[in-house]
């Protein structure tokens, strides 16, 4: 039976829409609509990115509050929930899906990119199994303020286009506040999307995938010799590139199911995620991860672990002889530890100001991570107050004082000094450079909460404003945001976050 899309209830053109996810077989999806909320309004739209992707932003502006909930259909819109499985932490579901998101659909922006149009919280689809397809305002503005952040940092991620009250509650532990959040992504197909076709033995849906994916992400290997290893291996590349990023910045994903790994390369579901204050390897505050399987320094391994799960469902496509396919597969998941440490060890080196490279580069930097971890040191506040002291011997004190043993770091700052004589370029440039790599303003995790809790507790909105604004410009000084740059203290820290489904 042929879907015959419903008509639209908002009368614009403004979208643009051209759904190639929805030309694909009727197996990678189920149709389903929004379903309609009772007083939406809309708390606030990405005008800035609403432009980037072509739209017609007075005319979305003036219908923002029914086109982000889910209420009116815009014309050209193929509202769909995609399929996938994944691995929860480390345990296989075969059938996940879009529980809780319909795509609307699909875009080409001022760039020629093609970019998904995505709800999150319009309600159930065939996915949803117990669950009630709805958001809660706190999730949706973790995810807004934290993916605005990952683009201003310049962190390949998924972006927020606008963010909307439902004037319906919903129920968790408690009754909250619901809400739409509408996201914006190079596509939403994920490790898990093909995994749920390889637990079914239907290789030819593999494959359908990944001839998408290649056109889509990846063109440049259609003519190679053999396209789906050197799929595979772009894809390698980027997550390796990709994590060696979040840890330059002191991200914790939280929840890296493979579900929750794009093939784009892009961070993507934001759900427990958080930035590490004090710096430490084994930092966990997901919830749910009760075992650390993703905390900080394990992510690069888990990024691993998860492309070898995209390697098993692809492997029948690297060779028809499965001994060799399976030594091709090997060969290029050998290559993914190599690609992150070189990405890693390269924005080290910028963090600390070091343009060239020296056999013991590695140990200078393990040298200062070592001396942050045992003295408790802030890890964003450290890097930036570093910058100063590449000018002026004088801003070591600065620096010492976020250490709660000082003696550590004088004796590497003595080492780093050192270093920095072989280098190239005056201080002040190097200074320049290294503002540009160690933001001052990352999305600390009690100013979100605190944002969180006032908009929930009195619709106030203020708190999210000025976070989304003073971290939309992270490696700028800003006077009058300057408290942001400060760790929580200790009455204020957040030990824990959560998923939010």
């Amino acid at each position: 039976m042929n879907y015959v899309p419903p008509s639209p209830s908002a009368e614009t053109d403004a979208f643009r829409f051209d759904n190639s996810f929805a030309r694909l077989p009727s197996q990678f999806f189920a149709r389903v609509d929004p379903t309609p909320v009772a007083e939406p309004w809309l708390i606030k739209l990405n005008r800035s990115l609403a432009e980037d992707l072509g739209l017609d932003v007075d005319t979305i502006e003036r219908d923002g509050a029914q086109i982000f909930s889910g209420n009116s259909v815009p014309a050209g819109a193929a509202p769909l929930a995609m399929a996938y499985a994944g691995h929860q932490f480390g345990t296989f579901v075969p059938q996940l899906g879009d529980g809780r998101a319909i795509l609307l659909g699909e875009v080409i922006d001022r760039s020629g990119q093609r970019r998904d149009i995505q709800l999150k919280g319009p309600g159930q689809t065939p996915f949803s199994r117990r669950g009630d397809g709805r958001a809660a305002l706190g999730p949706v503005l973790r995810e807004y303020i934290v993916s605005e952040a990952m683009f201003a940092l310049g962190i390949p991620a998924t972006r927020a286009l606008a963010a909307v009250v439902t004037g319906q509650p919903v129920y968790r532990e408690r009754i909250l506040p619901g809400a739409v959040f509408t996201r914006v992504a190079a596509s939403h197909i994920r490790v898990g999307t093909f995994q749920f076709f390889a637990a079914r033995g239907d290789m030819a849906s593999v494959q359908a995938l990944a001839d998408y994916a290649i056109d889509r992400h990846y063109p440049d290997v259609k003519n190679d010799e053999r396209p789906y290893l050197a799929f595979f291996k772009a894809v390698v590349a980027r997550q390796a590139a990709l994590i060696a990023r979040w840890l330059h910045v002191g991200f914790i994903h939280g929840v890296m199911n493979t579900d929750n790994m794009a093939i784009s390369g892009e961070t993507i579901d934001f759900g427990p995620c958080a930035f590490m204050d004090a710096y430490d390897p084994k930092k966990v505050f997901s919830s749910i991860d009760q075992f650390g399987r993703y905390a900080y320094a394990s992510q690069p391994a888990i990024g691993q672990w998860n492309l070898t799960r995209l390697a098993e469902t692809l492997v029948p496509l690297f060779d028809p002889v499965a001994a060799t396919a399976v030594d091709l597969a090997n060969d290029a998941l050998g290559e993914y530890g190599a690609i992150f440490q070189r990405h890693w060890l390269q924005g080290m080196r910028r963090k600390i100001g070091l343009a060239g490279e020296e056999e013991g580069d590695l140990d200078l930097v393990q040298g200062l991570l070592t001396a942050m971890h045992q003295a408790d040191a802030d890890f964003t506040l450290a890097f930036r107050r570093l910058c100063e002291c590449a000018v002026s011997p004088g801003a070591d004190t600065a620096l010492i004082s976020l250490f709660a043993e000082p003696t550590a770091v004088t004796s590497w700052l003595a080492d780093w000094r050192k270093r920095l004589e072989r280098e190239p370029g005056t201080t002040n440039e190097r200074t320049v450079a290294m503002r540009a790599v160690n933001p001052a303003y990352i999305p600390r995790n009690h100013r979100i909460e605190q944002a969180i809790v006032a908009a929930t507790e009195d619709a106030d909105f203020s708190l999210f404003e000025a976070l989304v604004d003073v971290t939309s410009k992270p490696y700028e000084d800003q006077p009058r945001f300057m408290s942001y740059a400060d760790p929580p203290q200790p009455d204020e820290e957040v030990r824990q976050t959560f998923c939010g489904t």
